[in-house]
């Protein structure tokens, strides 16, 4: 479920929602990190898209790494599936998100969603009295956010992904018919702080926080100094210090001495062309 970018909501419901969809599109990546020995390499290893993967694929078959298989479908919902981590930064940054995700719901919940129905119910007994009982159905709909209990984890059960869903839902004002009152405006300011820092700490977590890094061998054609950047949203890019004057073949539409998205396969293949060379 995905809940559509309702542009006449206020721009700070919007942020929230796209804040929000950053983190759970990214969530897979970060409780794939936890199970990964952090790797002192560029561009982060979590952060590479399929052609480098492919890139590297055999390198890492020689080094004994098992390869990674699809993450998402597969990785449990839960944190505490993670018994023996292996990147501690992934997953302290994974209980933060899951935790301020999962308290704010339960706030939002608290002050916009309806209580379930209640009806009185005459009893025949002796003598006669009158129980409340709630309707079933209404507890049980599938919109509503459920509280956790000592018997029972309520939504929780289901992930941080349904928490950033059913967030997103109320950020934008998504009817359910008469489930949910619109969000006050202090509520959402804090609701749009909380998905803002969450989506930085998932980022931060796997290195797509906008740093830079100076990579460790020159660049293939003009020798100049090769930077490597990551941004929001995990696109890597390298630039060379020679800037337009690098001699290495630019393609349509690229600045020459720059590479980013499928290009940087052809960086990648040039450099580890020239670690494979044999020292003159």
């Amino acid at each position: 479920m995905t809940t559509p970018i309702d542009h006449a909501a206020p721009p700070v419901a919007r942020r929230a929602a796209v804040d929000l969809a950053a983190v759970r599109e990214q969530w897979g990546d970060l409780l794939a990190a936890v199970d990964r020995r952090p790797a002192a390499e560029w561009p982060p290893r979590e952060t590479r898209g399929g052609f480098l993967d492919q890139l590297a694929a055999a390198d890492r078959t020689e080094a004994g790494e098992q390869p990674a298989g699809p993450v998402v479908g597969r990785l449990p919902l839960l944190l505490r599936e993670h018994p023996a981590p292996l990147n501690l930064d992934a997953l302290d940054a994974a209980i933060e998100v899951e935790r301020e995700l999962f308290d704010l719901a339960d706030a939002v919940a608290e002050q916009v969603q309806r209580p379930v129905h209640r009806t009185p119910v005459a009893l025949r007994s002796l003598p006669p009295r009158t129980v409340i009982r709630e309707d079933l159905a209404d507890r049980q709909n599938p919109g509503r956010w459920h509280y956790q209990t000592a018997d029972s984890a309520g939504s929780r059960a289901y992930g941080l992904h349904w928490a950033a869903v059913w967030l997103e839902g109320r950020a934008l004002g998504e009817e359910y018919g008469d489930l949910f009152a619109p969000v006050p405006a202090l509520l959402l300011d804090h609701l749009a702080a909380t998905a803002a820092g969450a989506r930085r700490a998932v980022e931060r977590a796997l290195g797509r926080d906008g740093r830079s890094t100076a990579l460790d061998a020159p660049c293939p054609w003009c020798g100049g100094r090769l930077t490597g950047r990551t941004r929001a949203g995990g696109e890597p890019a390298v630039a060379c210090s020679t800037g337009a004057a690098c001699t290495a073949p630019a393609g349509e539409g690229r600045r020459r001495g720059e590479w980013r998205g499928a290009d940087l396969v052809v960086l990648w293949s040039a450099l580890t062309a020239d670690r494979q060379r044999p020292a003159a």
